[in-house]
């Protein structure tokens, strides 16, 4: 049986740090749509003009903007059972994490849970606030035990 809404994985092997940029680039761009409520083209255009595209994996970058916001409802349903608070408590940027990481763990099994869950954290590090990495890694931990059969190992 395949999955029509599956992304296919490219052939070609890119330097992690341009998945890594655009994760990042991806992150800043989510959270901006969730608050501004711009069109996504106009973030992405805005995104693609102010940010060396060279340094970033622009594919996927593309591929997170446009695809999150299509499952969010989805994702948004898989990551609330497991929170100790209700989703809208959530500070912005912890959620768009959780739906970003949460997107890559259910559609994209090319790339290994400990690496999405590894970069959740790392984005909570950077953009979150003080110890939010710590509760962006509990919860991602446990989406990947529910999403991905090799977590649950």
């Amino acid at each position: 049986m395949s999955d029509q809404s599956q992304p296919k994985p490219k052939n070609k092997r890119l330097s992690p740090a341009l998945r890594r940029n655009a994760r990042r680039l991806a992150m800043q761009a989510l959270y901006q749509w969730e608050l501004a409520s711009s069109s996504l083209l106009e973030i992405e255009r805005e995104f693609r003009e102010d940010n060396n595209m060279q340094k970033v994996d622009a594919d996927y970058f593309t591929e997170l903007l446009h695809r999150v916001p299509t499952l969010k409802t989805e994702l948004d349903e898989q990551i609330k059972p497991l929170l100790d608070r209700d989703i809208s408590e959530l500070t912005p940027v912890e959620l768009t994490i959780l739906r970003l990481s949460g997107y890559e763990l259910l559609k994209r099994p090319d790339v290994p849970y400990r690496v999405i869950i590894n970069e959740g954290v790392e984005l909570a590090k950077t953009f979150g606030a003080t110890d939010g990495h710590k509760y962006v890694n509990g919860i991602l931990d446990k989406l990947a035990g529910r999403l991905r059969l090799e977590a649950k190992k």
